[in-house]
C-alpha cells in the first residue's frame, strides 16, 4: 500500500477536497464520483458522503493509497 502524508491547515478538511489535493483524484467531480461509487474508506468504513469532514489522526483509503491526516505543525516560537 503506498502512504500519503498530509498536514492540515486548519482543523478539517473536506473528503472530496482532500482526493484531490493529494492527487487521489484528477478533478472535483471525479473526487465526488468515487466517494458516490463507495470507493473510499475512512478509517476503514466505506465513506458516501462527498463532504464528509476529515480530521487530524483519520486515515483515508483509495484503491491501494492510504492518506494519513496530520495536525498542522505550529512554527518554531521566535526568541
Amino acid at each position: 500500500m503506498n502512504f500519503i502524508d498530509f498536514e492540515l491547515r486548519g482543523e478539517f478538511i473536506p473528503l472530496d477536497a482532500l482526493l484531490k489535493a493529494t492527487g487521489m483524484a484528477g478533478s472535483g467531480g471525479a473526487a465526488k464520483a468515487m466517494v458516490a461509487d463507495g470507493l473510499v474508506a475512512v478509517d476503514g468504513e466505506r465513506e458516501l458522503r462527498k463532504t464528509c469532514k476529515v480530521r487530524a489522526g483519520q486515515e483515508v483509503a483509495v484503491s491501494g493509497a492510504c492518506v494519513r491526516v496530520h495536525a498542522p505543525t505550529m512554527p518554531a516560537p521566535l526568541d
